[in-house]
Order: C-alpha cells, then structure tokens, then sequence
C-alpha cells in the first residue's frame, strides 16, 4: 500500500521507519530526526545530475537518473527491507518529487507498506521554520540558574527522568556552552539539525504549560537558539541552584575525569583563555593539570574564570523566584518538583 501524508500529519504514524532518500551531503545537513539515509543518487551522481539539468535540459537529467537508478533499485530495496523488516516505511526526498516517488512504487509493487512525504524534507524544513518564526513562543519556560558546578544537568535530567518536560540544550546541542564545552563529545549538529531535535524534543510535551531548561547563552558553540524561545527563557521563570564551592569542585573533577579523552583536550582548550586571564595564570593551571593536581586545578578555574564569566550568587538571593541549595540531591529534586507541580496545578 502506498499513501501520502503531509507533515500534519507526521506525529499521527505509529511503528514506522522514516527513510532519507537524498544524498549524503543533504542529509548531513539536516534531516528528519531518526531518519536513515539510503541515497538514491550520491554526492558525485546528484552534482553530476545537476550539472546537465543546468546546461542541458530537464529531461536529459531525467533520463540520465533513470539511467543511474534503475540498476540500484534492487539493491536499494534490499537495503530498505533489512531495516524496515515489517514495519511501514516512509520516504523523503527534497520536494517529494522524482526520487522518493520512484522508490515509492517499487517498495509498494513488492508488497511493503509505504507512506511518502508531500513536500518532502523541504515542508518539513518549513513547518520548523514556521514554528520558531512566531512572535510568542507558545510554553512558559523555567530556567535554572546557577554557577558552573552546582549541578544543574544532573538535577534536570532526574525531573526528566521523572516526567518533567525538561529540554535538555546541551544535550541536543551537543556542547556545554563554555570554552570547555565541546570535551568529551561528539561534533555538534548544524543549525536546520538542532532546530528539528529542538522541534521534535518540545512536540513531546504539548499537554503541559511550561517547559524547563537550564540557562545557556543564545549560542551554543556553533548553533543559536531560537530568537522568540531565547527571548521566553529570558522573560520566563528564574530558578537559582547555588552549592559550596568545595562541592562544586568534586562534581567537576568526578565528571571530566570520567572521560578519557577530557584530560588531553583540557590544556589545547585553556590556550584560548590566555588573553582573558594572562600568561602566567595559563601556566599554572597547566602545572597543575600535568602534576594531577585535579582539585586544585578546577578550584582555580572556578573562582578566576567560571565564577567571573557567569557571576551568579554562590547563596539565596531575592532576585529569583526560588533558591536552592543542592547539598543533597534528593532535597533539591523534591524541592523543585514542589515548585513545578504549582503550574500543573494552576
């Protein structure tokens, strides 16, 4: 069976596989979420297809793809059945055109269920565009505050883990939103990619008024947040989250030690700092890092860099809604679920 849906219509599929016909280099630039990339032309094939469209005709392209494709469908349904095994599948390419319509009709001649995208990658590019494009973003938003250290991520990961509609922006940014932030993790995704895993992530939570979220700047190594989200986070709720200091540097040696590869990236990384915290400063915190002085490394980090960078208060404050020490996991998740339950119940 074959089916067209548009992008409405997405959230309603169930159970089902969606399948990124286009080349490599489109889809690395930004896809449906979870989509699987089995190009139909690659790179090489859609430049070269490109190229005659331009100084040729339409048709000639034409013919040249069907040329180029007819001998991979075979093994391009092939591909498609190892991964879809009896699910449905849909398809997309750039407009919904040629591409994913010719893979489209053999899949359904050979008896797999197939649904394909109208407008392609490009509406659903278009309805992201769309949403974030809107003068109010539609969720009141909390934001947790607070200095490096204090624990923030992993307070807002326990209220996830519990229900909480929290997005996480580090972690579908894929950076930490420092000098330090890219250590220990993978290459962040591109714009159009990061706003579709925003989009996706926020789409889980339509039943709830609020979304919560740890404070970042508006951009996140190389991707930006959404201007009319950032400007929410700035006029939403402020939460602090504050810890001693002696606290603070144990959770940052327990969680860059914990990565193999963070001890080597740290010193590159403290080069860029030289100009804001002088040459001779730089130094020592090297010394300290080659002469495995973790604790004393990360407490001089914290008070002539972090702190300063961020400059929130390292105690209760009248500035914002609540306050919370986080001396005790447990007392500051029941502490700021107590809070959150307050806009449920409103």
């Amino acid at each position: 069976m074959l089916q067209d849906v548009t992008v409405d219509e997405l959230p309603q599929l169930a159970d089902i596989i969606f399948i990124d016909v286009r080349s490599e280099k489109e889809y690395q630039e930004g896809t449906i979420p979870g989509a699987v990339n089995i190009p139909i032309f690659n790179n090489e094939e859609r430049a070269k297809l490109g190229t005659i469209y331009t100084q040729k005709s339409l048709k000639k392209a034409m013919e040249m793809g069907l040329e180029l494709a007819s001998g991979k469908l075979p093994s391009l349904y092939k591909q498609v059945d190892d991964i879809a095994h009896k699910d449905s599948v849909l398809l997309f390419c750039w407009r919904g055109g040629m591409r994913s319509k010719s893979l489209a009709i053999i899949l359904d001649l050979m008896g797999m269920s197939v649904f394909r995208l109208i407008g392609g990658y490009k509406a659903y590019r278009h309805s992201i565009v769309e949403y974030f494009a809107r003068a109010e973003f539609p969720y009141h938003i909390v934001v947790l505050r607070g200095n490096t250290g204090t624990g923030k991520t992993e307070l807002l990961k326990r209220a996830k883990t519990d229900g909480y509609p929290v997005i996480d922006l580090e972690g579908l940014s894929n950076n930490r939103g420092s000098v330090f932030g890219y250590i220990g993790l993978d290459s962040q995704p591109t714009q159009k990619q990061f706003e579709a895993l925003l989009f996706q992530e926020i789409s889980k939570y339509q039943d709830y008024p609020y979304l919560i979220m740890e404070c970042e700047s508006k951009r996140i190594g190389r991707v930006t947040i959404p201007t009319a989200m950032f400007r929410a986070m700035q006029e939403g709720t402020q939460i602090l989250l504050y810890d001693s200091l002696e606290r603070r540097v144990k959770r940052l040696v327990a969680e860059y030690t914990a990565i193999p590869e963070a001890l080597c990236d740290l010193g590159p990384a403290l080069e860029k700092l030289k100009k804001r915290l002088g040459k001779r400063s730089i130094d020592e915190l090297l010394h300290l890092l080659g002469e495995r002085k973790y604790e004393d490394f990360v407490h001089k980090l914290i008070v002539e860099y972090y702190d300063k960078l961020y400059g929130y208060p390292n105690k209760s404050s009248s500035n914002y809604e609540i306050c919370i020490q986080n001396n005790c996991l447990e007392k500051s998740l029941e502490s700021l679920k107590s809070y959150l339950d307050r806009f449920t119940l409103d």
